[in-house]
């Protein structure tokens, strides 16, 4: 079975260290662990792994954050995935740095990239895995704090923080989103 998973980001060298392209950050760490390597290809970059019987389209949307729902209706039609394939790694302001938080669909918490994907896509109904990057922000500051670069203290944790993010998604696919959610929700 395949599985669609997508890291929300931005492109680009002036976006690659920063707190919203946490997603980016997971899917490369799925591929690295795997030896993939990443292919320019329409409305992104992807690149396939196997974990076990299961194979996981690995996506990073090259239409910025707030056009992400047309690289994933594409890539899902263009491989025939069903929408309960769907995996979406995204960043999170509303949990601690680390923080992972799965669920089977729910509201877009004010999320650009999640937002314009339930547009495209017409539901709510897909899993996400959020993944904590704090919001150490002053009032008006959310802008500035996502698209900054994490603290010495997060990028301390970051090699831990994204195994066990590439752990969940890998269970995801082998266990489902319910055993998952059991495991990495806390």
């Amino acid at each position: 079975m395949t599985h669609l998973i997508v890291g929300l980001g931005n492109i680009g060298a002036e976006y690659a260290q920063t707190r919203h392209n946490i997603g980016f950050r997971v899917v490369d760490q799925i591929a690295e662990e795997a030896g993939a390597v990443w292919e320019d290809r329409r409305y992104g970059f992807v690149t396939t792994v196997r974990v076990k019987n299961q194979t996981l389209l690995l996506l990073k949307p090259s239409t910025y954050m707030n056009l992400s729902g047309n690289a994933v209706r594409y890539w899902m039609n263009e491989k025939k995935i069903a929408l309960e394939n769907v995996l979406v790694v995204v960043d999170d302001l509303a949990l601690p740095f680390g923080t992972l938080r799965m669920k089977a669909a729910g509201s877009e918490a004010g999320h650009n990239g999640l937002r314009h994907i339930t547009q495209i896509l017409g539901t709510q109904a897909y899993a996400r895995l959020r993944f904590g990057i704090g919001n150490d922000f002053p009032r008006g500051g959310q802008v500035d704090f996502v698209l900054g670069e994490f603290e010495a203290e997060d990028l301390a944790q970051m090699p831990d923080a994204l195994k066990r993010a590439a752990e969940a998604v890998k269970s995801y696919t082998l266990q489902g989103i319910a055993r998952t959610m059991n495991q990495f929700n806390r």
